[in-house]
């Protein structure tokens, strides 16, 4: 196998160009399923993560139903289930390597407990690897994107929050009509570039069989022995995938600030 680069390498990779424009269409449609899955784990894990609900609080009172001031009652009392799940989600997903993340879905749940149905979408997608490996990074992106949307959420002014309960608002109608569309402004930049960091870790699911451009990499690899130039090709192609999304969320970023400078 040839460990140098040689120029006459090239044309030989040219007969499997088609593997490689399959390997960037599986690449982008991956990163996209990954944020909206994401995106939507995210809401409710930080919504979790900021509930307020209590259900030993009443260990915390005494016999008048006054909250004592300490104690392992108040301790208990204090215990939030609801948020100490996202919160133990959270910390676990970024906590532990995406590869063995992708892992433990593929054989562990899709593999042993779930069976997906065998079929291929797009001529050249197959749907018993691809789910898999939206579902592994969309877990995780959700994981990184939960922390995101909580600070954006708590980056809201808690006056608007009192002043849209106090004109009879719901806590849901305030979150859904008040917070979440200034908090999605202020995150939109971060979540888009979340968008470019899954067009990159997706290259960790070709260990699945997922038929990304790493794997076209392979391909190649195996059918003509040299792996420098392919490896060439395809740091080209996400390059051409991440720097212009990156220019883009930079300019619409500087577009959505300029009504926020006084």
């Amino acid at each position: 196998m040839d460990s140098f680069i040689k120029i006459d390498n090239f044309p030989k990779i040219a007969p499997y160009a088609q593997l490689f424009w399959q390997g960037m269409a599986v690449t982008v449609l991956l990163s996209m399923c990954t944020v909206a899955i994401g995106f939507v784990l995210a809401l409710i894990l930080s919504s979790m993560r900021m509930s307020k609900i209590y259900p030993f609080a009443f260990l915390g009172l005494d016999k008048e139903g006054h909250q004592m001031e300490r104690g392992i009652g108040v301790t208990i009392g204090k215990f939030n289930p609801i948020s100490f799940l996202a919160t133990a989600y959270v910390e676990i997903l970024r906590s532990t390597p995406v590869i063995v993340q992708v892992a433990i879905i593929y054989y562990g749940v899709f593999g042993s407990l779930i069976t997906l149905p065998s079929f291929t979408f797009f001529g050249f997608i197959k749907f018993e690897r691809f789910f898999p490996g939206v579902v592994a990074l969309g877990m995780n992106s959700g994981a990184y994107l939960c922390e995101i949307m909580r600070s954006g959420i708590q980056s809201i002014d808690g006056g608007q929050t009192e002043a849209a309960r106090s004109l009879g608002m719901s806590q849901s109608l305030t979150m859904r009509y008040i917070i979440l569309p200034q908090a999605i402004k202020n995150i939109l930049p971060a979540i888009a570039n979340e968008f470019v960091v899954i067009i990159k870790e997706s290259a960790i699911t070709y260990t699945i069989g997922v038929q990304d451009i790493m794997s076209a990499v392979n391909a190649v690899r195996g059918a003509t022995f040299i792996i420098i130039e392919p490896l060439l090709v395809a740091t080209a192609i996400y390059f051409c995938l991440c720097f212009p999304t990156s220019k883009v969320i930079a300019y619409f970023e500087r577009r959505m600030s300029r009504g926020d400078k006084r």
